[in-house]
């Protein structure tokens, strides 16, 4: 029993609020594929030039076909000016058979998903208020370095200002660390909280997420070093944010690369989202920002091992690395 953790009530409460939400996302994304369905029994190719039929774009053209529109170059003309296909290619996706009973299954699956968007919107609404419920976290820790650059929100995030509710909840801002959004700071409210006194440490609180290795060791000998199965919706959600720093420029996106190189994806993934959540711990328990900085030891420390396996590999080949001054 020592390993079960369970949070305050007000954190269960907007946890429940959540999970809700993602299975509503759910129900959506099937009625989406039903509309994709129809489509395809009508050989229409609509979602096949759009990236996106539940956008603009594609709700007016899906609007105007349930309200007897069949010409396909009107249709084409509801084209967003940012859609990539031009309007003959959307045209030609819509050339086919309009029947009735899929027109029928259509108009059925476009009222469902708005339905399920219109739920969404009150989960929102009641998301917010129970943030907004929230006493602060203490004075707010400043932000160091350049601020990250904000984004829209995409379809299914949450449509309301996140982050400066997570800011003052925790007292620091986590989205200033590289792969951390608003989302995975909100998921780690909802399912741990920000009261971190059940965890003695940051690699406790990385092995209660199952992001450690668990040795099984028999007579002194290591049998097996895999990580713990482990159903955690954080633990998930910290592997998304390793996976999107393949791309950084920051550290961490270094740092991440060399691992995946050296250990395989996978691993790579697992140990990036151990190191994720002890600077997650150490931030939310110090009430201190994220500063890449106190990365440079460790990069000077990789560069000169770098330098070395060069200097060794040139000595190797009969040949002396030079260093090139910049004037």
């Amino acid at each position: 029993m020592r390993a079960s953790f369970r949070p305050e009530g007000e954190i269960c409460a907007a946890r429940a609020v959540m999970r809700h939400r993602e299975s509503l996302v759910e129900m959506a994304a099937v009625h989406l594929q039903h509309v994709q369905k129809a489509l395809d029994q009508m050989n229409l190719q609509l979602h096949h030039v759009l990236s996106d039929i539940s956008g603009q774009t594609g709700m007016a053209i899906l609007d105007a076909i349930l309200a007897g529109e069949r010409d396909p170059r009107k249709l084409a003309k509801l084209r967003h000016a940012r859609v990539h296909a031009d309007e003959r290619t959307i045209a030609k996706a819509l050339t086919g058979d309009y029947r009735r009973e899929h027109l029928f299954a259509l108009k059925q699956s476009v009222t469902a998903y708005r339905q399920y968007q219109e739920l969404l919107r009150a989960c929102d609404e009641e998301i917010e208020a129970m943030l907004e419920e929230f006493s602060d976290g203490g004075p707010a820790a400043p932000t160091a370095g350049e601020p990250k650059r904000e984004r829209a929100p995409r379809r299914n995030e949450l449509r309301f200002d996140l982050k400066g509710h997570l800011h003052r909840i925790f007292g620091v801002d986590l989205t200033q660390i590289p792969g951390i959004n608003a989302q995975t700071a909100h998921t780690l409210l909802t399912e741990v909280g920000r009261d971190f006194s059940a965890f003695r440490s940051g690699p406790a609180f990385a092995s209660w997420l199952g992001l450690c290795p668990d040795n099984r060791v028999s007579g002194g000998k290591v049998l097996s070093a895999r990580t713990r199965k482990v159903k955690s919706r954080l633990a998930r959600a910290l592997r998304l944010s390793a996976q999107s720093l393949y791309a950084s420029k920051s550290w961490l996106g270094s740092h991440f690369r060399r691992t995946r190189a050296k250990l395989g994806a996978p691993k790579a993934i697992t140990a990036m989202a151990h190191k994720l959540a002890r600077i997650l711990y150490h931030m939310i328990t110090t009430r201190q920002a994220y500063d890449e900085t106190v990365f440079a030891q460790e990069e000077l420390q990789h560069q000169q091992r770098s330098r070395k396996r060069l200097e060794q590999q040139a000595r190797i080949l009969g040949l002396q690395l030079v260093a090139i001054t910049t004037t």
